[in-house]
């Protein structure tokens, strides 16, 4: 630690960290100022006891490599080729390509690394000395390397940025690659040989001989945290990234049990458990929706829902139902309350951030065919099929808006907000959650995602089957 300490400090007097991350209240406070300003992430591991970090984005999976099939004559930080699920891969010791220190450790014991993937390139494996986490940061942050980090050609440093009094150097995994390539020619033959299988005497996932002079792999796996765990904070921060899907206490009971179905999956079916795009998260999260989203609500889930509703008539009804996307989720909700309470003054606050779905709500005509029976004697026929009639229309609100602004809305009897917390950064959930509690009235409902649920004692749940619903405690618990 005191090494890292005197280089930051170093770097701070050379002017190479910018002074705008420093306030002079103190070292935080540029940090703090930029912590919700979050635009790029990093797996970070350890080498030679220096902080280091690789772009999330150009990382395929993270490996516990051992049984590594030797290859003559390649270069010295080229520990052999692996087979990861039929997938014969080179791996590269990061350690040995920098001449840092490597620990030695008893020979078939696993090694902490990295399955990198580069455009146009098959994946390659990087051997480190311990994986520690995903960091978040603000790319403004990021320094150009400095001629400080003499132990590492500047041309593998693609920046140094600091964060939480921790300083990391962030490698350039496409050059890295380009020094693999850099090999002789012969070298280089032998190694396209062994990726395309054909590796000599050994058959891939062998165990590679000692070379002679060769330091021995670092011994410090079994130091290591649980691979699954990062796995599982990898799906989880690139879910964020490709489909704005955020992980907390109010969805990680469902995301633990969908991770162990997805390993599952993925294994049988010989993939790679990391997502690499938006229809990787989108398979990801195909059973995490509530049900009927994006349509109208059938007879039965309408007589459930009729359950959170007040037995006897009240003058007035108001309901909440940010996340309204195109409307069939609202207009099932209209047509439930309207029959509940036919002489009641009700009405409905409609938001959605999508301003072509929430525009096009409240003209929205559909064919009659398929529409739940409850809903047709609400509707009239039209030119181009059938709308509902002016009296539903006229209880809904239908408005673009971002629920993480300013909401101005008066107190409401019910909030339906299926699945939209989970779609918000962290710190906003928490904060929606707040305004939840204050623009119900006593004793008001919230239903949520059917695999959401709501941390704290705040909530009392209601207990239903195909609805996740609370009911806001009063004064007195």
């Amino acid at each position: 630690m005191a090494e890292k300490t005197s280089t930051t400090e170093m770097l701070r007097s050379t002017g190479t960290l910018a002074a705008e991350q420093r306030s002079p209240e103190g070292e935080d406070g540029g940090e703090a100022q930029r912590a919700d300003i979050v635009d790029f992430k990093m797996v970070t591991f350890s080498l030679g006891g220096k902080d280091y970090g690789i772009d999330i984005m150009k990382v395929k999976e993270i490996a516990k490599i051992k049984s590594y099939t030797y290859v003559p004559n390649t270069p010295h930080f080229v520990r052999g080729v692996y087979n990861l699920r039929g997938d014969i891969i080179s791996v590269l010791d990061l350690r040995r390509m920098f001449n840092l220190p490597v620990e030695e450790k008893e020979e078939g014991q696993p090694e902490d690394g990295l399955i990198l993937r580069l455009e146009e390139n098959l994946p390659f494996g990087v051997i480190v000395d311990r994986i520690d986490r995903v960091v978040g940061i603000s790319r403004e942050r990021i320094q150009p390397p400095h001629p400080i980090f003499a132990d590492i050609n500047l041309k593998y440093i693609s920046g140094v940025v600091e964060h939480e009094n921790r300083l990391y150097i962030i490698l350039d995994v496409d050059r890295i690659l380009a020094k693999e390539e850099e090999a002789p020619e012969a070298s280089r033959g032998t190694e396209i040989s062994a990726l395309a299988g054909g590796s000599g005497t050994e058959e891939p996932g062998e165990a590679r001989p000692a070379a002679t002079g060769a330091a021995q792999p670092s011994a410090r796996a079994s130091e290591t945290e649980d691979p699954e765990a990062l796995t599982f904070e990898f799906v989880s921060e690139t879910l964020a990234t490709f489909a704005g899907f955020y992980v907390s206490d109010v969805n990680k009971a469902w995301m633990e049990r969908r991770f162990g179905e997805w390993v599952r999956e993925r294994q049988e079916s010989g993939q790679d458990t990391q997502l690499s795009s938006a229809e990787d998260a989108a398979q990801y999260l195909r059973d995490f929706y509530s049900p009927h989203t994006g349509a109208f609500w059938p007879e039965a889930y309408g007589e459930e829902f009729r359950k959170l509703l007040p037995s006897d008539e009240p003058r007035g009804y108001t309901v909440w139902n940010p996340g309204c996307a195109k409307g069939f989720e609202t207009y099932s909700l209209a047509c439930i309350l309207r029959s509940q309470f036919p002489e009641a003054r009700l009405k409905i606050w409609a938001h959605d951030n999508d301003l072509l779905s929430v525009s096009t709500a409240p003209n929205l005509v559909v064919p009659l065919q398929g529409v739940p029976e409850l809903h047709r004697k609400h509707m009239v026929a039209g030119k181009n099929g059938y709308a509902f009639s002016q009296e539903i229309q006229d209880l809904i609100l239908f408005e673009y808006h971002d629920i993480t602004s300013t909401n101005a809305i008066p107190e409401v009897d019910l909030i339906v907000a299926r699945d939209v917390l989970s779609f918000l950064p962290v710190q906003q959930q928490q904060a929606l959650l707040s305004e939840f509690s204050e623009r119900l009235k006593e004793g008001g409902i919230l239903v949520i995602g059917k695999n959401e649920e709501l941390p704290g004692d705040e909530w009392k749940a209601v207990e239903l089957k195909d609805i996740r619903a609370y009911r806001l405690k009063d004064a007195g618990g």
